[in-house]
């Protein structure tokens, strides 16, 4: 770990980390404040409970996946099949870990609403990206288009496999072949 990292970046770099890899129920306060080398003190003074140090983790995932993605489709002539190329890079690096914000949902009580929040603003800005990028389309093949990326992401988790990624993209590219040529 940097030395360079003040304490709050360190507790939220491992936190991510550990989210990341583990999921948010399997890890605990006492592990980020051990592997963060930071006193329990530190990390209750930047985040008064595991809501709201998850929060800060789903603010750093979605910063660095929207830096990615911007990075990855600056010279893309088909952004919306690009990020589907995305997907596929993403799921070698990560082998295939999926979508943060999908896996984190299914492990959080209800109770816990400003998880959900972020979880739901992360997947409305994606819907976004797509609505712009459609915009001369029907206004339903932009979440057409969301939804079968959003499978994607799911399949290739479950079946640890490039195949449902590769399928949805040609899927998602003869659907805009027949919007493009539609009357």
């Amino acid at each position: 770990m940097s030395e360079k990292l003040g304490v709050k970046e360190r507790i939220v770099t491992v936190a991510t980390d550990l989210f990341h890899k583990q999921g948010y129920g399997s890890t605990g306060i006492n592990q980020i404040i051990e592997e963060a080398q930071v006193a329990k003190a530190s990390l209750y003074y930047h985040f008064k409970t595991k809501e709201d140090l998850c929060v800060a983790y789903l603010e750093k995932r979605h910063l660095d996946w929207c830096n990615a993605h911007n990075q990855f489709i600056i010279d893309k002539e088909d952004k919306v099949l690009a990020t589907f190329d995305l997907l596929i890079q993403d799921n070698e690096i990560n082998n295939y870990r999926g979508c943060s914000f999908i896996n984190l949902v299914s492990e959080i009580p209800a109770e816990q609403s400003q998880i959900l929040r972020r979880i739901q603003k992360h997947k409305k800005y994606l819907l976004l990206f797509f609505q712009q990028q459609l915009i001369d389309f029907e206004e339903g093949l932009a979440f057409t288009i969301y939804s079968l990326f959003e499978n994607a992401i799911v399949d290739s988790q479950i079946f640890k496999s490039q195949e449902p990624v590769h399928k949805l993209k040609k899927t998602v590219a003869q659907l805009l072949a027949l919007y493009k040529n539609k009357p």
